[in-house]
């Protein structure tokens, strides 16, 4: 488990014995495919903590994002759990402990939020909602993660959407920021469409706002949001494996989450595929730690 620094320097346990509102872990791999190394993916929880650091002593301060303090003027109800051990190609492995820790987070009565790690730890994290259905997934992504298989791997990071269709306590999905090219090819794209999934390209967000994404999404719905790292404009989140212009904005982002806020259920959230290795001068880390940072605020004024 990873010991320091934390995520904004909050606590690993809740310091006044109370239940955390939110528990935040991260896990370096998922499922690898046989000719893939993730071993930079496994960089990013400790890059997004280490860019927390600087507003670690302002977290009471005013928030012109949230519109208040961090926790709304009350006691820090956030925990940073560390690490799950993860290793490559121990995919199985992988799974197995990433669903365990997010089931134990969800025992807790506490939003799980994980930070990964490529779009395969995504798979195992909603696998461990299977006993607190029906869950709605709000995917920001570029692509639409459809592929049933790749070089053998049914798990990997071009698959999680499609296995989360095949989730029974998956009620649905809306996949939002939509843009470019990426592994789906017409066949994919057909079968999310027959399975029900709502299409928001990127280009709708810009023309339409946020409302475009949050009308798909049933009111008081339970929601998990998983965010892709590549469907943020490569302007401010250039570290990432395949830049694309066109994507959302940050301010999109935040107006997306703290939208949801007000007419779901924030569940869990992930965020994934933020690659340290093609960061500039940290810029994409500080993106990163910014949304999460909005994420807690939204969370905790849930509660």
């Amino acid at each position: 488990m990873t010991a320091s620094p934390s995520f904004l320097g909050l606590p690993n346990r809740q310091i006044d014995g109370s239940m955390p509102r939110a528990v935040i872990f991260g896990a370096g791999h998922g499922s690898t495919y046989p000719d893939k190394d993730s071993g930079g993916y496994a960089l990013a929880a400790g890059a997004i903590r280490g860019a927390s650091q600087s507003e670690a002593p302002l977290v009471e301060h005013w928030d012109f994002d949230l519109g208040g303090p961090l926790f709304d003027g009350k006691p820090i109800s956030c925990v940073d759990a560390g690490d799950v051990s993860t290793a490559m190609h121990d995919n199985a492995g992988n799974r197995e402990r990433i669903e365990a820790k997010t089931r134990e987070i969800l025992a807790l009565s506490a939003v799980p939020v994980l930070l990964g790690g490529d779009c395969s730890v995504t798979i195992p994290f909603l696998t461990g909602f299977a006993d607190r259905g029906p869950i709605w997934v709000l995917q920001i992504d570029a692509h639409i993660d459809w592929r049933d298989e790749l070089q053998g791997e049914r798990f990997g990071y071009s698959s999680p959407m499609r296995r989360a269709s095949e989730m029974p306590h998956v009620a649905g999905m809306v996949q939002v920021g939509l843009r470019s090219v990426g592994s789906a090819r017409l066949t994919e794209i057909e079968d999310a469409r027959r399975y029900g999934s709502c299409f928001v390209t990127a280009r709708e967000i810009h023309a339409q706002g946020i409302g475009a994404a949050l009308r798909h999404v049933p009111e008081g719905a339970q929601v998990v949001v998983t965010l892709d790292c590549d469907s943020i404009d490569p302007s401010i989140m250039p570290g990432v494996a395949a830049r694309t212009p066109g994507g959302l904005t940050y301010t999109e982002i935040i107006d997306l989450i703290a939208g949801l806020g007000r007419r779901a259920r924030f569940a869990g959230f992930d965020l994934v595929e933020f690659y340290p290795p093609t960061d500039i001068d940290g810029l994409s880390a500080i993106t990163a730690a910014r949304i999460l940072t909005n994420v807690i605020g939204t969370v905790v004024r849930q509660s």
